[in-house]
């Protein structure tokens, strides 16, 4: 599966619903990515092609979004975003993390590991 363009509608149908709550609560199963990008942006295409990769090596297991930030000027305002390109990290439960810059692939795998799918530590027997 490639990334997935978002509008803001998309955003208020299967991630989160703003008009209508208050307190988050992510609508969607899976982990989720969401990438503010702009066309013009260099950073941004130099993370395109790692975010593709990323997507089809996670396949049903996390969805990566993209947002053009100059088509989706509200959707922006909400998360003020104010540097591109910048990431909403969400996982199925708990608050997202929002951070701004370009990361390489294995920071990205990282944080996908241990903040998006991470399951609770076992202990060794």
């Amino acid at each position: 599966m490639s990334t997935i363009k978002m509008t803001t509608a998309d955003f208020k149908e299967k991630v989160f619903n703003y008009d209508t709550e208050k307190e988050w609560k992510y609508t969607g199963n899976l982990p989720a990515i969401i990438d503010f990008y702009a066309d013009w942006c260099g950073p941004c295409k130099q993370v395109a092609p790692i975010l593709e990769e990323l997507s089809k090596e996670y396949e049903g297991k996390l969805l990566i979004y993209k947002v053009d930030t100059e088509a989706e000027l509200e959707l922006s305002s909400v998360f003020g975003i104010q540097s591109i390109p910048t990431f909403l990290f969400i996982p199925v439960e708990g608050n997202p993390m929002l951070q701004p810059g370009a990361f390489p692939k294995n920071i990205f795998k990282q944080v996908i590991e241990e903040r998006l799918l991470a399951k609770p530590k076992e202990e060794n027997a």
